[in-house]
């Protein structure tokens, strides 16, 4: 099957070499029958876990009445899980899409028409303001204003209107703004980056920026949002409700993509009928499964688990030798590896040879994530495998 894999499906990946048949909550097992404790849940996709019976309900129901109708016409899926969703955002309007890059590139075409329509920038004028270290999905205006080297060399050329400021320096962000500015398009919290949680305060100040300058406050929760960091949002953290969400991932239940733009009227309402849309976009399967993943969250259960274990996962981080250092938020970790312990991919399969699936970025850096549904004495033993990783 791997040998499949390498001989016909496009490098673009650099998997870890284990070939996953099952999954079960926090655990899938290879084709050899071995299992493994997932500590990645496919960035956040899986925060719910592998096979959530809810979801998979949700799912199978849906499947034996309808899939796919487009959105010529009405579903009656679609309507139910745009009322949940915007209420559980708090915001008036849902534009449901497919996947995270395609959330990034609605919410940067809704910020362009509301420049135009509403702010009155003159044509063709529009800059939207991100951060340095950004990743918001793989299209070639996504990668335009990314500075990571491996996403952003030889795509181009790139669409003009992004101007990129130091992420975390409120002052920079605000020097950046002027008559032109539509938007600014942050992520809470980096995820790619290696989990690169901003100073206290940054979130807040982009809201009061922001709000005095007339400019959408777009905040990127496609891997922090929907419980991943102990919280609905990692907005929440801060006490802060930006103008716009951009939603994916865990949205889907890891069950199919499903993403989302949620506003106030006053923004969404800028989009015509015919200037933007999708095949699959908003489809009944999709609505449906959203909707159980909204039901779920509005339980709570799911934050407060990942709150009370997201510190418990802290505390275990702290103790460990080899690390250089370390950023969490709810069960979300960034560690960096002491480069004599080895480079991340090393360490990252070390723990793969001890049942343990984690993954690693930008060479030293190790992200882990677990869904979450794991127990306190799985990430116990989860813990021990990266200590006896982090010995060689």
């Amino acid at each position: 099957m791997t040998a499949a894999h390498e001989a016909h499906v496009a490098h673009n990946y650099h998997p870890l070499p284990v070939t996953i048949a099952t999954g079960d909550g926090a655990w899938v097992t290879d084709t050899e029958g071995k299992r493994y404790l997932d500590m990645l849940s496919g960035y956040s996709a899986l925060n719910f876990g592998h096979l959530n019976a809810e979801l998979v309900k949700a799912a199978q129901d849906q499947l034996g009445r309808l899939t796919l109708t487009s959105r010529a016409f009405y579903n009656d899926q679609l309507g139910p899980f745009a009322h949940a969703l915007a209420e559980l955002c708090g915001k008036d309007l849902v534009l449901p899409m497919n996947t995270g890059a395609e959330a990034v590139e609605t919410g940067i075409k809704v910020a362009r028409a509301w420049g135009y329509r509403v702010k009155g920038i003159p044509a063709d004028q529009a800059r939207i303001v991100v951060a340095l270290g950004n990743f918001h999905g793989r299209t070639t205006t996504i990668v335009g204003f990314s500075d990571d080297p491996t996403a952003h060399d030889d795509f181009g050329p790139y669409a003009p209107g992004f101007v990129a400021v130091p992420y975390g320096d409120a002052d920079a962000l605000e020097a950046a703004i002027d008559e032109n500015t539509a938007a600014v398009l942050v992520e809470p919290i980096q995820g790619e980056g290696g989990v690169v949680i901003p100073p206290d305060g940054y979130l807040r100040r982009i809201r009061e920026v922001t709000s005095a300058h007339n400019v959408l406050f777009i905040a990127d929760e496609i891997q922090s949002g929907l419980g991943r960091v102990g919280e609905t949002f990692a907005c929440d953290r801060e006490g802060v409700v930006p103008d716009v969400y951009l939603l994916g991932k865990a949205l889907g239940g890891g069950i199919l993509p499903v993403s989302a733009v949620v506003a106030n009227e006053d923004v969404l309402g800028v989009i015509r009928p015919g200037e933007h849309g999708s095949t699959f976009g908003g489809n009944p399967l999709a609505a449906a499964v959203g909707l159980k993943v909204v039901e779920l969250l509005k339980t709570g259960r799911f934050q407060e688990r990942s709150r009370e274990l997201g510190a418990h996962l802290r505390a275990g981080l702290d103790k460990l030798d080899g690390v250089t250092a370390v950023r969490s938020a709810g069960l979300w970790a960034g560690i960096d590896i002491d480069p004599a312990c080895g480079t991340g991919r090393e360490v990252a399969q070390r723990l793969m040879a001890r049942g343990v699936l984690a993954k690693d970025t930008h060479g030293q850096t190790l992200r882990i994530a677990p869904p979450l549904v794991i127990r306190a004495t799985e990430l116990d033993w989860a813990l021990e495998q990266l200590a006896v990783s982090l010995k060689g």
